[in-house]
């Protein structure tokens, strides 16, 4: 590194450190990372979505530090990931040779098999002497001995596929539980809302709306499941574009969605949900069998404020609360009533 490069690098220290403590920022190494590339200014899109965030919430949870970091710091290319492809990759490979081998074994043996039946039929048709029919005899345990050989040697091969198989689907979930979006809708995950709302339970005017898609579990009945996930891809798509100004969609879990609404009271917060029940109400999936539309979806909404001394659980069991009313009443509703 150049003298000035250390400069430069000392001068983008010393903002970074106010930062830090003007936020009240913890300095690890993954906040560092954001607050020091944000203090160099040379990369905008980084500085444009830490500035709204911000000016929306005045706090950063863990959950969208690590968002920030992976999406405008992180290298792309994950170490992690890479080395599970590329263990996947070899696993398939080794596989494939291992049967390939056994079946050119195999095939080798019912050729030596066949040779050996047409021996024996010759033997009786015609008569060998006894050292001739011995010799049948060997050939034939010497290819069976060969082919057990080949089985043994796959079925070692299949168990050690199983044993790495079940190894990667433990790695492969520790990755799913560290993921900060839903694979279906693009949604943030539960996890991301989870830490979010206990970021931002202390502010004051926060508004969470919790969505449950009606009769979900019937229509993925008559319609399949793959016509379900596309109704759970509309609802996300829908929440996701109502969401301005504060407003962050989460995918709960299962037909259950979450919004959390920043700077924003318990009368505006049933507007937006109403918005959000109308639009949810106009979504037609078609079914790519028989080409027709399916229509008539709708969900139930139910909205809670924090008050003082309010914790998020309580938060959350108020909104599933007025759920639970408006779905007794009679679903694609929200509730309170104001």
């Amino acid at each position: 590194m150049s003298k000035e490069q250390l400069e430069q690098s000392f001068k983008i220290l010393k903002k970074t450190v106010p930062l830090l403590l003007k936020h009240k920022i913890p300095p690890v190494p993954t906040n560092y990372a954001i607050w020091y590339t944000y203090a160099a200014n040379d990369t905008p899109a980084l500085n444009e979505h830490l500035d709204q965030i911000l000016e929306q919430t005045s706090t950063l949870s863990a959950a969208r530090t690590e968002q920030l970091y992976r999406e405008h710091v992180a290298d792309k290319q994950e170490v992690s990931s890479w080395e599970l492809r590329r263990m996947l990759e070899a696993m398939a490979i080794e596989m494939s040779q291992t049967v390939k081998d056994t079946r050119t074994d195999t095939n080798g043996f019912r050729s030596s098999m066949e040779g050996c039946l047409d021996d024996l039929a010759r033997v009786e048709k015609e008569g060998c002497s006894v050292d001739e029919v011995m010799n049948l005899v060997r050939n034939l345990v010497k290819d069976a001995q060969k082919i057990r050989r080949s089985t043994q040697a796959f079925s070692a091969a299949l168990s050690n596929a199983e044993k790495e198989i079940t190894e990667l689907r433990a790695e492969l979930q520790k990755t799913q539980q560290h993921a900060l979006h839903d694979s279906l809708t693009g949604l943030c995950n539960r996890r991301f809302f989870d830490a979010e709302l206990s970021s931002l339970i202390t502010q004051k005017s926060l508004s969470l709306i919790i969505v449950d898609v009606d009769h979900f579990k019937k229509f993925n009945d008559r319609h399949g499941h793959v016509m379900g996930d596309k109704v759970l891809k509309g609802v996300g798509k829908k929440l996701q574009q109502s969401c301005r100004d504060g407003l962050q969609a989460y995918r709960y879990g299962g037909e259950e969605f979450v919004i959390i609404a920043t700077n924003v009271n318990l009368r505006r917060a049933l507007h937006l949900a109403d918005v959000m029940r109308r639009n949810i109400e106009k979504i037609q999936i078609i079914d790519k069998k028989s080409g027709a539309s399916i229509g008539g979806i709708t969900a139930s909404f139910g909205v809670a404020t924090t008050s003082e001394g309010m914790s998020p659980k309580m938060l959350i069991e108020e909104a599933d609360r007025q759920l639970y009313d408006a779905k007794k009443l009679g679903r694609n509703r929200v509730m309170p009533i104001y």
